[in-house]
């Protein structure tokens, strides 16, 4: 008995992984940070010159021009009217003809050339047609055309500050809950934000291959997030290695669903806009970083977790053995609650089409295996298999990197 309790008290086992294992772990953070940046240096987009697809274009085939306004007033009158879409200074002309019932919105224009001038939109009260009312705030699209002629049309509804009243109650709340470390995580998102803007979508739009392009990406977004909003400690570096070696995972998972399920993309009508519009463009790639880049939100938030989960439980002691096991038990909870989250969170994203589904007198079979909801469910079940081996893969990590701080003795 006596042996046993020294035994149990040895620091032997565990101790000596730590110094040796955080070297390794450090060092694998490193040469992966360097493969990354040569990456990405390889992979930089040139920004040629690409034309405007043909929807975004305006009759000269230049960028679209819009301007703010507001709606002044809303009438039930007869179509037609010769003053819809021109510059006005005066009140609008009445419709010479009875061609049926319209509604006329004049509108005060806020911006631009033509600013304290008015324009008459008029719409025919058709489904998928914006209902203004007076006082709402939109935005015209301008267009002039070879004579010089200026007209305007409804581009769409100004949501500029609601927008920017909500971000600023996101940040406020995150940041007086998380404190610093919610103003970290704030800056993480900007410059998740910038790197799909300036590296992800012109490499992409060059025509780079997907994968490479989207883990490069990925890693330098991880690198950000994880130690800009948690610090940099193993603890940290735990998480970093194990979401990474998931993201690789959840690249190859993707890439065999997109093949073995022949998703093509084309289901979705963005998808097709930008084969037809942007022909080196691979469509199944974009489907495949959109794959990859969707997983990293849940990934990064489970492996965190974990890797939290081991050093807490490494400083109340006990064997790497027991910590990793109670740490696992954490992460099937974990595990359990997140997947039907991210399924969930998908089907809520597919509702629309489910609901057409629905009153098609399909089968269950025949809709689950078309290529809308195919892809949903792809994108599901990688996001799960990911984060369900995310888990014992950081949990490995972390156990070896915490050492133990006092021993559980024997009873």
């Amino acid at each position: 008995m006596a042996h046993s309790h020294s035994h149990s008290h040895s620091l032997s086992g565990p101790s000596p992984l730590g110094p040796l294992a955080a070297r390794i772990v450090v060092g694998l953070l490193v040469a992966i940070g360097v493969v990354v940046i040569v990456g990405a240096a390889l992979l930089w987009p040139s920004r040629q010159k690409v034309d405007i697809p043909l929807p975004y274009q305006n009759a000269a085939g230049g960028a679209v021009t819009t301007e703010t306004g507001h709606v002044l007033s809303s009438t039930l009158t007869a179509c037609g009217s010769p003053s819809v879409g021109a510059v006005l200074t005066s009140d609008p002309v009445s419709s010479p003809g009875d061609a049926g019932q319209c509604v006329q919105n004049l509108v005060a224009i806020d911006s631009g050339p033509n600013k304290g001038a008015r324009t008459l939109l008029e719409f025919s009260g058709g489904p998928g047609q914006p209902n203004l009312v007076a006082g709402d705030d939109v935005r015209l699209s301008r267009q002039v055309d070879a004579s010089g002629a200026t007209s305007y049309a409804f581009y769409d509804y100004e949501r500029t500050w609601p927008l920017i009243a909500l971000a600023a109650v996101f940040a406020v709340v995150v940041v007086a809950v998380a404190r610093w470390r919610g103003l970290r995580a704030l800056i993480g998102i900007v410059v998740a934000f910038g790197v799909l803007v300036v590296f992800l979508l012109p490499a992409l739009r060059d025509g780079a291959s997907a994968v490479p392009v989207s883990l490069v990406a990925s890693a330098v977004i991880l690198y950000a997030v994880i130690y800009l909003a948690h610090g940099v400690s193993l603890r940290t570096s735990a998480a970093l290695l194990g979401t990474l070696t998931a993201l690789f995972l959840a690249a190859l998972l993707s890439w065999a669903a997109i093949e073995l399920a022949h998703l093509t993309g084309l289901a979705e009508d963005q998808n097709n806009d930008v084969a037809a519009y942007m022909g080196n463009v691979s469509i199944t790639g974009l489907l495949l970083a959109g794959f990859i880049i969707g997983s990293l939100g849940v990934l990064n938030d489970v492996t965190v977790t974990q890797a939290s989960a081991v050093f807490e439980l490494a400083e109340a002691g006990g064997t790497r053995r027991s910590i990793f096991v109670g740490a696992m038990r954490v992460g099937r909870d974990h595990i359990a609650s997140t997947v039907y989250t991210l399924v969930l969170a998908y089907a809520g994203s597919a509702l629309p089409l489910l609901l057409l589904f629905s009153v098609a007198n399909r089968s269950l079979g025949d809709v689950l295996t078309s290529e809308n909801v195919a892809v949903e469910v792809a994108r599901s079940a990688v996001g799960g298999i990911a984060l369900a081996l995310s888990v014992p893969l950081t949990t490995g990590i972390a156990a070896v990197l915490a050492t133990p701080s006092v021993a559980t003795p024997a009873r």
